[in-house]
């Protein structure tokens, strides 16, 4: 038996396989933006809620300005988390959020940051790596088709395209 002759049939089943593997990614990243977002509207408006909480913790653990971080979380992860569920500038949106994800390990996840490389389990454990890691999947691979940035975007690729 050839193997040039099998090529062609493992080509196709391959090429059948990353095309069904590929229609799922604009539902899973409008499952994550939902998901998430949805949490980063709940924990933004709880924050909202009671202010003077955050505030009182940031000041706690060091924070400066901690009373108008407070405010800068709150709506980071309000507004973040509203513009996640409806895919609008997504990738922009997930730059504060990641940078706010990042501070929460610098400021209250010290331990499990400092034992990623030995034992990852408390860095992966830790409250903010969710919320971390969809951020900077949705940083990376965007909306997905299900978002209101594809459909910005197509528009202005037809008046672009209705120009030239």
């Amino acid at each position: 038996m050839n193997l040039s002759t099998y090529l062609p049939v493992a080509s196709l089943w391959h090429n059948r396989f990353t095309a069904f593997a590929e229609s799922l990614q604009s539902p899973l990243l409008l499952l994550i933006r939902l998901v998430w977002g949805v949490q980063f509207i709940q924990t933004g408006w709880g924050k909202w809620q009671d202010l003077s909480k955050v505030t009182g913790f940031f000041t706690d653990i060091g924070i400066p300005f901690p009373e108008l971080n407070a405010y800068v979380v709150a709506t980071t992860e309000l507004g973040g988390g509203i513009l996640l569920v409806l895919g609008l500038v997504s990738r922009l949106t997930t730059v504060p959020l990641i940078v706010s994800m990042l501070v929460a390990y610098l400021t209250t996840e010290q331990e499990a940051l400092q034992s990623l490389w030995g034992n990852p389990d408390p860095f992966l454990n830790a409250a903010p790596f969710l919320f971390l890691f969809a951020s900077i999947l949705l940083f990376t691979f965007g909306p997905g088709k299900f978002s209101l940035d594809y459909l910005i975007g197509k528009k202005i690729k037809k008046l672009s395209a209705g120009r030239e």
